[in-house]
């Protein structure tokens, strides 16, 4: 059965397909025969109940810098969608939670991928806290003696932003650097919400394994690994994808929070491993796709739409 599919997404024109997970769920859907709807997320309308949006038909290809069309701009109702997936890339701001809001107005006529209330009430740095004993010992805080202790105790230390993506704002923080005030009070201008702080794992230098589930089952993995002079490993910032296999402890942690992702309805998850310990669980806008069909593994666009068709 052809779907009518809405793509709420950063706008096409801005995606590097090479690596775009959601250019690769949208390319299966139109395999499929499924028809595509482009809108980006300040686009979306809420009267009297009814949620609509100004977008356009969209038709993609395999064609870097030549990889879409799109047809005039036109106004639907959003609740006429049999799906829509919810893609755009964080921050994770008040503006990225109004928009789940809005769509939950559409369920559940509209199945909407990921469940936007589950993607709201499961910020990735907060969500992971569910699982203590996976994580490495973390700290969730704006209160500069906090960090200071933290630091004491451990020695070496990550900070980042409660509600960053792909490594901005990472900072690798030793037991002699004398730079952690000046962090702090940046921080604590640049945000108002708290920051992470945990414990550096070395084996970081090894790699930060992203693995992706569907409907709470392992589809695949990658490992990315550091460039020589960063202490972060996300592919926006340099970091290398290897081909990986997962060990049996990865397994475990899948085991462990599976459950969790289907009771929550979070389709399509990416976590992230380091050494063994569970750092994030990503909801909002996973990637890695089209990094795990490089190196030979599952065809996970596939997967995600068998289990979206699955529950039409």
């Amino acid at each position: 059965m052809a779907l009518d599919v809405a793509v709420q997404m950063d706008h096409v024109s801005s995606i590097s397909i090479k690596g775009d997970s959601t250019f690769a769920i949208c390319l299966e859907a139109q395999r499929r025969g499924h028809s595509l709807f482009h809108y980006t997320p300040e686009r979306l309308s809420l009267r009297d109940g009814k949620v609509t949006v100004r977008g356009e038909v969209m038709e993609l290809r395999e064609e870097e810098g030549n990889h879409f069309t799109l047809g005039p701009l036109e106004k639907r109702d959003l609740g006429d969608s049999d799906v829509v997936l919810l893609r755009q890339d964080p921050p994770f701001d008040m503006a990225y939670i109004t928009s789940t809001h809005i769509l939950e107005r559409v369920q559940p006529k509209t199945l909407v991928v990921n469940d936007p209330a589950e993607v709201r009430n499961a910020p990735e740095k907060i969500f992971v806290t569910d699982f203590p004993d996976l994580m490495p010992e973390t700290l969730i805080t704006k209160d500069p003696l906090e960090v200071a202790e933290f630091r004491r105790e451990f020695g070496e230390i990550v900070m980042k932003p409660l509600y960053g993506n792909g490594g901005a704002g990472v900072f690798h923080i030793t037991r002699e650097d004398r730079n952690i005030t000046s962090f702090m009070e940046t921080f604590g201008l640049l945000f108002r919400e708290p920051f992470i702080v945990q414990r550096y794992l070395k084996d970081v230098r090894q790699g930060d394994k992203r693995i992706i589930l569907v409907d709470g089952e392992v589809a695949g993995a990658i490992n990315r690994v550091p460039a020589e002079t960063d202490a972060r490993s996300n592919m926006h910032v340099g970091g290398v994808a290897t081909a990986t296999e997962l060990t049996e402890r990865e397994r475990e942690i899948c085991a462990r929070i599976g459950p969790a992702l289907r009771e929550r309805n979070l389709l399509f998850v990416g976590i992230d491993v380091i050494g063994g310990l569970l750092t994030e669980i990503n909801v909002t806008s996973p990637t890695g796709i089209r990094e795990v069909a490089r190196f030979g593994g599952n065809d996970i666009a596939a997967m995600i739409w068998d289990a979206i068709e699955s529950r039409l």
